[in-house]
């Protein structure tokens, strides 16, 4: 009994300082799983949303999707959101389409209803597709930037589609798309330089065989240096000019400006032989204020000038046929 005793006694001490030095009874350190924590505030979340109630709906089909109201769904993602922010860790919302999602599985062999699945599927469309990064805000501020990023990306993808599908020209032999892309970021620096300093808000719009392509650029010029835009939204909007460019078809910039102390000023052009020629400020009062839908009037806003389109000196377009 005497030797038991001793022996409990030297177990223990020892006992004592492996916790001491971080050693749990399953053999894992304390600094371990320190470390562990760590790495896992470091590693970005992605989260997929499903921003409208029939998009909801479609995923109610799979029995693994254990949410049945839309309006709780998206309370669950929002309390996600904040308690992954709250533990420091990165997040991106990504838009998660059911058709998509089950073409995705359907190519790639998965069993659609599965969390594993939904999972991988959400870990694609981040890498590839529109993503939000979640800094806190509501879901009623981030859907509507969500949606409008992905429309931006859809439009940009079938525009690159269009102009990589028209090939070389017959006559010189030069790819008709990337010289109209060529030429659209040609007008577009100059568009920019000749409109000043100020903050500039620019739409192009171009109807093509399946739909009406838009693409939206903001960009901001002190009274020295260059425009200060974002290189996607730039590539984007030179994209759908370059349809316009490459198509013939009939395509209109219009350009804000915002200046301080000063009204807003409209000005605007179509597309003509791949330059842009200046509307009239009638043309452009009428563009800018009729319902591009429907073609009702729109009340003109207040304290703003509706300007004719001036003369951005691009160089003449070579025509490709």
């Amino acid at each position: 009994m005497a030797q038991q005793e001793n022996t409990k006694r030297t177990i223990k001490p020892n006992t004592k300082r492996s916790s001491k030095h971080g050693t749990t009874r399953h053999g894992t350190t304390r600094h371990g799983t320190t470390l562990r924590r760590t790495l896992r505030r470091e590693a970005p979340s992605t989260v997929g949303l499903l921003v409208d109630a029939q998009d909801f709906a479609a995923m109610r089909r799979y029995g693994t999707f254990p949410f049945d109201d839309h309006t709780a769904y998206l309370h669950q993602v929002e309390g996600l959101l904040k308690s992954l922010a709250a533990q420091g860790m990165h997040t991106t919302v990504a838009l998660f389409d059911p058709e998509d999602y089950a073409d995705f599985c359907a190519e790639s062999g998965l069993d659609a209803d599965t969390g594993a699945s939904r999972s991988r599927f959400t870990a694609e469309i981040a890498a590839a597709g529109a993503t939000v990064a979640y800094t806190g805000q509501s879901l009623t501020d981030l859907i509507p930037l969500l949606v409008s990023r992905a429309v931006r990306q859809a439009t940009w993808e079938y525009a690159t589609l269009l102009l990589a599908d028209l090939g070389a020209c017959v006559e010189c032999g030069q790819d008709i798309g990337r010289a109209a892309f060529d030429r659209a970021s040609h007008l577009l620096t100059r568009l920019l330089e000749a409109a000043g300093p100020g903050t500039h808000h620019l739409v192009c719009s171009t109807p093509t065989e399946n739909d009406q392509l838009l693409a939206v650029l903001h960009t901001h010029r002190d009274a020295t240096g260059p425009a200060r835009l974002d290189t996607s939204e730039g590539a984007e909007f030179a994209t759908v000019l370059a349809v316009a460019i490459a198509l013939e078809s009939p395509g209109g910039v219009v350009l804000r400006t915002s200046t301080p102390d000063s009204p807003d000023r409209v000005h605007g052009w179509r597309l003509a032989y791949g330059a842009l020629a200046p509307l009239t400020a009638g043309e452009v009062f009428n563009a800018y204020c009729t319902d591009a839908e429907t073609g009702e009037p729109v009340s003109p806003e207040s304290g703003v000038e509706y300007s004719a389109g001036f003369d951005i000196g691009a160089d003449p377009a070579e025509r490709h046929h």
